[in-house]
């Protein structure tokens, strides 16, 4: 059994070393194991190329195709798979403990946006002073928060402190 390509892409042409191979014809065709050099000439009979497909198939499988068109359709294909991913953002929404009623509910309307979106929202309690001795006064901020976006968001990662703030991550549902 010999080794998959080491360059890259597959081999094609004359960088294919089998002794026999199975070819595929232009439509798809099979037209059964024929030794490499029949299989070379009817390529350049169709003026085509002589493309290995499975090289660990015994044995490999060679196609009749034209292998600059080849390449250009597999670079498509890729380019539009990683444009239909949706990369997923970890936003931050930073709070204090004495937040006032309409400043939350403003933090809120992004932290909610930010969930719509399909993005993670880390929401921060920062701790200032004397307000480090009242920590339960921020974990009820945040226990509010994970409330208002129960139907919503689901908690991935539950209030915990880390230095001088509490941090908790939400994950939309």
């Amino acid at each position: 059994m010999q080794a998959p390509p080491s360059k890259d892409g597959p081999r094609i042409n004359e960088d294919i070393e089998s002794r026999s191979v199975r070819l595929v014809g232009v439509d798809g065709e099979m037209l059964g194991v024929v030794t490499r050099m029949a299989a070379l000439d009817a390529a350049a009979a169709a003026g085509l190329d002589l493309v290995e497909v499975s090289p660990n198939a015994e044995p490999p499988v060679c196609k009749l195709l034209d292998y600059g068109r080849f390449k250009y359709e597999a670079q498509k294909k890729k380019n539009e798979a990683r444009k239909k991913q949706k990369v997923i953002e970890v936003k931050e929404i930073k709070l204090r403990p004495g937040i006032e009623q309409h400043d939350y509910e403003i933090k809120m309307k992004a932290a909610r946006k930010f969930l719509e979106n399909g993005d993670k929202v880390k929401v921060t309690m920062r701790f200032r002073g004397r307000e480090l001795a009242h920590q339960d006064i921020g974990a009820r901020v945040l226990v509010r928060v994970r409330d208002e976006f129960d139907e919503l968001a689901k908690v991935e990662q539950l209030p915990r402190m880390e230095g001088r703030q509490m941090v908790m991550v939400i994950a939309p549902r």
